[in-house]
């Protein structure tokens, strides 16, 4: 067990793969010299060479298309996109080549694949560098998607994606990279693709993923501090989605929010609500709420952007307007 960063946990994930894998590579802009646009492939360079820790040009289509290659041929690339933004350019390489070569060639092409990207707010980099755009990539059947809270899940859901046999989105959160937190390389926090418990209660259901979790657990804190005991689910994953331990806590605290720091409209936190309500309509007590971003590009202005995502206060006072029946008036 050792305390470490995010950051720092996500390296040593590729190092320590990268080692006992021949067959992985690292592709991306300014991944190799310079180290990554947030540090985290710093010094592999100089260990692996430039054979497999390749700085690629600036081209988001040529870097994806690349690794699709790669995969197909028998190694197991690591594409890098600097900001998850920039997704838009690569979907025919990654929802079109990736996603389906395995189903239209009939199982005998794999493309282990993992593009490592960045998402989310929190740096003031303004509408086309601070999206939450896993909804895309949720939509996209074939498709795996994992979204680490935590330190210990960024390196284990990572070595989990890294012997996956299909290509893997592996989303960052930008606001996390500095997070401190204890690392067990032998422990991981629960399987690939298994939801987790982070905090137990018996009065409602916070179900989430990412920075999210952290908004999520400070609004539990001070719902605790009012009487009311929120239960917080780390989803981890979105592909494959553990239904089963969110539904389990819904039939039995019958109030249930979404958290997702995703826009509310077609958003990640939609598609879960939707099906929590089908899964356990008969034990709901209140309809269940999303608690999401603002339907609008994110703005540059630190102000306006931490006020156009969930925080901590919103979650606890959406939490109280369930406990008190209140859920209509306050949606409105």
């Amino acid at each position: 067990m050792t305390e470490t960063t995010y950051r720092e946990a996500l390296r040593s994930a590729l190092e320590d793969a990268m080692a006992s894998d021949p067959t992985i590579l690292l592709i991306g802009e300014e991944v190799g010299v310079y180290g990554g646009a947030y540090g985290v492939t710093k010094g592999l360079l100089d260990r692996f060479g430039p054979e497999r820790v390749i700085d690629a040009p600036i081209s988001e289509p040529a870097i994806v298309g690349a690794a699709v290659g790669a995969a197909m041929t028998g190694s197991r690339p690591v594409a890098e996109l600097m900001y998850v933004d920039f997704a838009g350019l690569v979907m025919d390489q990654l929802g079109n080549q990736a996603a389906k070569s395995r189903y239209m060639f009939g199982g005998q092409i794999a493309v282990p694949m993992v593009l490592r990207t960045q998402g989310g707010t929190g740096r003031s980099a303004a509408a086309q560098h601070s999206q939450s755009l896993e909804g895309w990539f949720l939509h996209t059947p074939g498709l795996r998607l994992a979204m680490p809270a935590t330190v210990n899940d960024a390196y284990h859901l990572l070595r989990a994606a890294l012997v996956q046999p299909d290509p893997v989105v592996f989303i960052e959160h930008k606001g996390l990279y500095t997070l401190k937190g204890p690392l067990d390389r032998d422990r991981p926090d629960a399987d690939w693709g298994r939801a987790l418990v982070r905090r137990p209660g018996r009065d409602l259901t916070i179900v989430t993923y990412s920075r999210m979790l952290h908004e999520s657990l400070a609004a539990a804190e001070a719902l605790a501090a009012q009487g009311i005991e929120a239960e917080v689910i780390d989803l981890r994953c979105l592909n494959p989605l553990d239904e089963a331990v969110p539904v389990a806590s819904l039939r039995r605290t019958g109030r249930a929010m979404v958290v997702s720091e995703g826009v509310m409209t077609g958003g990640v936190a939609a598609e879960l609500s939707a099906r929590l309500q089908e899964l356990c309509f008969d034990q709901l007590e209140e309809p269940i709420l999303r608690i999401a971003g603002e339907d609008i590009p994110i703005p540059v202005s630190p102000d306006l952007e931490r006020a156009a995502i969930p925080s901590a206060g919103l979650i606890a006072e959406a939490g109280l307007h369930l406990m008190r029946r209140e859920v209509a008036a306050w949606a409105r």
